[in-house]
């Protein structure tokens, strides 16, 4: 089964102006309709660093979550976030950001890598304790631009050490769109082999003309989980100074279906999230 995992905190992060509390929510509420496993919806994290933000909890209270499936997960960059996060009982998943690269997890988080694997472990902890799961995502997981190594080999090393954790869910992440169809087919399928006791997921930004090949090529890997955004919105604002679109979710829905899976969304409620996007990302 597929599991699609819809990223509006991604699409909102990196926008300057700031969006209304009640936009955000009236959106995310739309997007509950739709039937996506899980969805990406904000992030406890200090508002100097990701102001778009700052509202995170607000947004939380004004979610109507009675009549939808999807889980909610939100973003923290370190123990003070996840405790905040874990206040809340709605929330299922804490994300956390580790990257395989020293130069852009110091960019990312204000962290060394080896203090970002005790901010992990600190936080998978909290997680057990409260009953929640922590997904870890591998940020350069495709490619390293700052100058630092890289290797299919060093992912491996990364998932080894988080799976003694007791972390289950990590998403290799393409965070600047580097990745090519080729790399994304043999990496999830060496680690998916490697590390069968693993849910692996992509989070993957692409230019629009590549997104139908990276889905097909992460199908090919054995992937199941994909990230993604309406239209493609978002990107990294503490990556490069150019932003890459996340995978518009729709296209990987099109790709998908195209190929013969039945994703069990609902299609109106999505038409209708479609059309929102237009007032969120286009006040």
């Amino acid at each position: 089964m597929i599991k699609l995992i819809e990223c509006p905190r991604d699409a909102m992060q990196g926008i300057s102006g700031f969006i209304d509390t009640a936009i955000k929510a009236a959106y995310i509420n739309q997007l509950l309709e739709v039937g996506f496993d899980t969805i990406d919806f904000g992030s406890f994290v200090s508002p100097k660093a990701v102001p778009q933000m700052r509202d995170t909890a607000e947004v939380l209270e004004l979610l109507d979550l009675h009549n939808s499936k999807s889980k909610l997960l939100a973003i923290v960059a370190n123990v003070r976030g996840a405790q905040d996060a874990l206040h809340f009982p709605e929330i299922d998943y804490l994300g956390f950001p580790l990257s395989v690269s020293e130069t852009f997890q110091r960019r990312n988080t204000n962290a060394s890598i080896a203090e970002a694997m005790v901010l992990v472990e600190e936080i998978q902890n909290l997680c057990e304790i409260k009953g929640k799961k922590q997904v870890v995502y591998l940020s350069m997981g495709f490619g390293n631009p700052y100058g630092d190594s890289y290797s299919p080999d060093l992912i491996a090393e990364f998932v080894e050490k988080l799976v003694l954790l007791g972390i289950e869910t990590i998403s290799l992440s393409d965070t600047i769109g580097i990745a090519t169809p080729g790399l994304i087919t043999e990496l999830f399928k060496i680690q998916i082999e490697t590390f069968p006791q693993i849910e692996f997921g992509a989070h993957l930004h692409s230019r629009p003309e590549s997104i139908s090949e990276k889905v097909c090529a992460g199908l090919k890997g054995g992937c199941k989980r994909f990230d993604g955004a309406l239209k493609g919105f978002g990107g990294c604002p503490m990556a490069k100074d150019e932003l890459v679109g996340n995978m518009a979710t729709e296209v990987m829905i099109e790709k998908m279906e195209s190929v013969g899976y039945s994703l069990g969304l609902n299609k109106p409620e999505l038409a209708e999230a479609m059309k929102l996007t237009q007032f969120v990302f286009n006040p």
